[in-house]
């Protein structure tokens, strides 16, 4: 299975991304501002999704909001 960001780069285990969007949490009352870097991502059984946020424990991140770093 192969993830691949919004520019159609291919991301794995490990790798860090950038938001493009600012992305509201529903739940936590915070929002994510688009620039924001994410290191050290993991990704799920979906290819549409990887997990890893140190802030918010548990949050999926859609990889049509992110960018290889």
């Amino acid at each position: 299975m192969e993830v691949k960001d919004s520019n159609r780069n291919v991301l794995q285990d490990g790798d860090s991304v950038v938001l493009i969007n600012d992305l509201k949490v529903k739940g936590a009352g915070t929002t994510l501002k688009r620039g924001t870097k994410i290191s050290s991502i993991r990704l799920t059984d979906n290819e549409d999704e990887v997990d890893r946020h140190d802030k918010i424990r548990g949050l999926v991140l859609r990889v049509e909001f992110l960018k290889k770093a």
